[in-house]
């Protein structure tokens, strides 16, 4: 029973290397790629957006109805238009092609963990482990394996990106413009003065060979999950038909019944602060640190760094909580971050710290393998008679992150937005430590005695 659930929990992890080889790839370079009038950013905006409109709506529906295994592989073929769209990309191709992907965003991500969380809880009620400790392993099997999708997005866009023209490294006074200094207005200046811009400096046959590349990356991830992933059985999967505008309501109404649950609302900033912490990487660390500074070229080397070390750490993390508990590598992923941030507004980048620049990713990387893979798992094993509902809303709101970061990021300083999310951060990991102390004080609570009412009459 073992080897089947692991070879299925492969193979969705499988088929979202490939599908976020090509997301991935694309997100990090959107700031980069597509600079001109911010459409790039704006379009990670619309697609956070639609995403959280997704996941209100459809996960539930989509999953009772298909499965978990379908709702996978037709969520897919959404993330395929977007590589599409980035061929020619002008406001409509990358509006649509954006709505598109966050339609499918919602679903994807439900119907993973929810996978994940009924083959972790189904092995763990055969064989008599405790249910978080096989849930946990699971999650950091998956994450183990998918985020290596940043190592193979970013390798390939670095490769591919070398036969575009170089930035010009040499000279000093462009990168007081760089950094926390980064501002919308005097980027754009810079941008205008300078004749190598980020978008005219990648030729159309560079692009070109970049979005197939992507596009094919897409496809065949939807070919695996299609031939080789089992269908799983859902204990609530209910097979009569109901009338479609029931399941609609049954869905939102679930989502936001889920926000009753006091645990659910306290755990709402870091969720947020997940969306945060990645959408400012994938935008802001990639437009003003390092295309700023030794140019686009260098942007996937740069987050391969992030992407390798998230792999191997969401493994690491995932096994060591079951010895050091998750409130420990919380509050390690905290000190990581604000360190982090920190620094970041302090130091000024440069082309002859280079090395710098590749450093900040890999410690990111650490907090965000700790936060993404226990707080999957404590989604999962909090709300596991919910779990639909309970994945719909971390989607939701750390989509919310996302959006947030992309929408102001073509209006505020990178310094202020450091601020910002240092502030979420905190806040979030204080309200953690809420809900932490509420499941304590829950366990040290005496369980009910069954007494046994007899007869006085016999």
């Amino acid at each position: 029973m073992e080897i089947k659930h692991l070879k299925n929990i492969i193979i969705v992890s499988l088929g979202f290397v490939l599908n976020f080889t090509a997301y991935g790839g694309l997100q990090t370079l959107q700031s980069s790629l597509n600079p001109e009038k911010g459409i790039g950013v704006a379009s990670l905006s619309v697609i956070y957006g639609s995403l959280i409109i997704s996941s209100l709506f459809l996960p539930t529906i989509i999953i009772k109805k298909i499965g978990c295994k379908w709702t996978i592989a037709a969520s897919m073929c959404c993330y395929i238009t977007y590589s599409v769209g980035n061929f020619k990309p002008n406001w409509y191709s990358l509006m649509i092609t954006s709505t598109i992907l966050g339609f499918g965003g919602g679903p994807l991500w439900a119907a993973k963990c929810t996978y994940l969380t009924t083959s972790g809880i189904n092995y763990a009620e055969r064989t008599g482990k405790e249910k978080i400790d096989v849930v946990n392993h699971y999650f950091g099997i998956f994450f183990l394996i998918h985020e290596t999708s940043g190592v193979w997005g970013n390798l390939i866009s670095s490769l591919v990106l070398q036969q575009s023209p170089k930035k010009d490294t040499f000279g000093n006074e462009t990168y007081s413009h760089c950094g926390a200094n980064n501002c919308p207005v005097s980027y754009e200046s810079f941008n205008n003065s300078n004749s190598s811009s980020a978008s005219s400096g990648v030729p159309d046959n560079v692009r070109y060979t970049l979005m197939g590349i992507y596009t094919g990356c897409g496809v065949l991830a939807v070919i695996i999950i299609a031939a080789f992933l089992d269908q799983i059985e859902l204990k609530e999967e209910q097979n009569n038909e109901v009338d479609m505008k029931t399941y609609v309501w049954r869905a939102l109404l679930a989502t936001f019944k889920q926000l009753k649950d006091i645990r659910q609302c306290l755990l709402i900033p870091l969720t947020i602060f997940v969306g945060f912490q990645q959408g400012f990487l994938s935008s802001d660390y990639t437009k003003a640190y390092v295309t700023c500074t030794i140019g686009i070229h260098f942007v996937g080397y740069v987050m391969i760094c992030f992407g390798a070390t998230n792999s191997v750490c969401s493994y690491l993390f995932g096994k060591l909580s079951e010895y050091t508990g998750r409130i420990s590598l919380f509050m390690l992923a905290a000190v990581i971050s604000t360190s982090s941030m920190i620094a970041l507004l302090l130091w000024p980048p440069n082309p002859g710290q280079i090395a710098v620049l590749f450093i900040f990713p890999v410690l990111w990387s650490l907090s965000d393998a700790i936060t993404q893979t226990l707080l999957n798992a404590l989604y999962g094993v909090l709300f596991h008679d919910h779990k639909e509902a309970a994945f719909s809303n971390y989607r939701v709101w750390q989509s919310v992150g996302f959006v947030i970061t992309y929408a102001y990021s073509n209006f505020l300083c990178v310094s202020v937005k450091l601020y910002i999310i240092l502030s979420v951060m905190i806040l979030g990991m204080i309200l953690y430590l809420v809900v932490e102390f509420l499941e304590c004080k829950k366990k040290a609570l005496p369980e009910p005695e069954n007494i046994e009412v007899t007869n006085t009459n016999e």
